[in-house]
């Protein structure tokens, strides 16, 4: 254990890596932080390591957001939670100067929730009992967006979000007060 972890931290002074720690379902911290998530801080790192990104690679999909993420000083999360019959998670939670979620994103390759209008529970779930009103689920191709019970939800092609990320962090800019404006400006056809 002391050498893996060792190990990790070597990678992440090298910039090679980047780990993300967990939160609960109240977007609290665990006392004990004994689970996290390790991403390459730059997605062409598994190509060169391995074997060619295939279409359909959702890790992948997290990875390029989360590098996106990382040129900020800011400490990224995610939460998962398994009580009773409830389990979840959710991809991408940034917190206010309290330690309280101001932002969640669930990360997906995938058209299928807007496709076939399949709600995403977990991250209804998550906002809903952390006082959220707005979130975002990335998709791999299409736009839209639904309100339910006051929650509003925006889809939005996951190479788009990348790039408004990108954009926002070299106009040092904060983008999760920002992108809610924007989806509403390319829904109406005002985006240049």
């Amino acid at each position: 254990k002391a050498t893996i972890q060792r190990y990790l931290e070597y990678l992440e002074a090298a910039f090679l890596i980047k780990r993300v720690n967990r939160l609960g379902e109240d977007g609290k911290y665990f006392k004990r932080q004994n689970f996290f998530k390790v991403y390459l801080t730059n997605p062409s790192i598994r190509s060169a390591l391995f074997a060619p990104v295939s279409d359909d690679d959702g890790a992948m999909a997290e990875t390029a957001v989360f590098s996106q993420w990382f040129h900020l000083p800011t400490r990224l999360h995610y939460a998962r939670w398994n009580k009773a019959r409830m389990q979840g998670e959710v991809d991408l939670i940034l917190l206010d100067s309290v330690n309280k979620p101001k932002y969640a994103v669930e990360i997906k390759w995938s058209d299928r929730f807007i496709k076939s209008r399949v709600e995403p529970k977990s991250l209804i779930y998550f906002c809903k009992k952390n006082g959220l009103s707005k979130s975002l689920l990335t998709t791999k191709t299409k736009f839209g967006s639904f309100t339910k019970n006051g929650m509003q939800i925006d889809f939005l092609p996951l190479a788009l979000y990348c790039y408004w990320v990108g954009e926002d962090i070299l106009r040092g800019k904060e983008f999760s007060q920002r992108f809610l404006k924007k989806t509403n400006d390319l829904r109406y056809g005002k985006v240049q």
